[in-house]
């Protein structure tokens, strides 16, 4: 039953990630704590390439419907790859139960930002136009943040790219799929340099997450995106909440 459950999260991770560009990750490691009864820092190290893999996956549905700007997109993801290996390094100094509340405080704080919304952006911008300085900014600090708890890169870097980049919504959420995969993998490969994750487990959550991510790349425009957002917000604000209580108590 819970390998079920386990599966069920992990299509549900990769069918949010397709459609609203980020959120799906912040449902990994909880599942991975207490479902499968895996350490903090290791089930942040095994979210990272969940997520790292799923968003590289997602972003083709997005490509071949001229989704995804590269240029800015790279260029955003080269910056979060820095800081996401420094976060990955960082997370080894900081004690699991604290990860957990530093990442429970990133999922109250994500699903505010699903809740409340985005506002449409303006035109988008002519690719020189970009303030370069500015995403490569952005992008050390958004990557940093996932580095060190291993979520709250798709709701940092969509409205950056929204309001840096002068993006659409719709060619934002494609293009924060090839940063996502690339501060993923930068930030997994800072948590491998001392920590151990269990492949089989991974990968098996990883699979079920792409089917999701390949399904969520489709309903893109087909599913009323304010609905699933708001309703995904409400669902994530309970489990970080929970997640803060319980983590807290522990201190205590």
């Amino acid at each position: 039953m819970i390998v079920v459950l386990m599966l069920v999260a992990a299509v549900i991770v990769g069918l949010t990630l397709g459609v609203l560009g980020g959120g799906g990750s912040i449902l990994t490691v909880p599942v991975l704590v207490y479902l499968a009864g895996q350490e903090p820092k290791q089930a942040i190290a095994i979210s990272l390439f969940v997520v790292g893999i799923t968003s590289a996956v997602g972003v083709v549905p997005h490509a071949r419907a001229g989704r995804v700007r590269w240029r800015t997109g790279l260029v955003f993801g080269a910056a979060g790859m820095t800081g996401a290996y420094g976060g990955g390094r960082l997370a080894d100094l900081i004690p699991g139960t604290w990860l957990l509340v530093a990442f429970a405080v990133m999922m109250v704080a994500s699903a505010m930002a699903m809740i409340r919304g985005r506002r449409q952006s303006a035109p988008a911008k002519p690719h020189g136009e970009t303030p370069v300085v500015r995403v490569v900014a952005e992008g050390l600090v958004v990557g940093v943040v996932t580095g060190l708890v291993g979520a709250g890169g798709g709701f940092l870097v969509v409205p950056a790219l929204v309001l840096l980049g002068g993006l659409p919504m719709a060619v934002a959420i494609g293009t924060s799929l090839v940063v996502i995969a690339m501060k993923s993998f930068a930030g997994l490969a800072g948590y491998l340099a001392t920590t151990h994750v269990d492949w089989t487990l991974t990968l098996m959550v990883a699979g079920a997450a792409v089917v999701g991510s390949l399904v969520g790349g489709r309903l893109t425009g087909r599913v009323p995106e304010t609905l699933l957002r708001k309703g995904f917000g409400w669902f994530v604000l309970l489990i970080g909440g929970f997640v803060l209580v319980r983590e807290l108590s522990a201190t205590i």
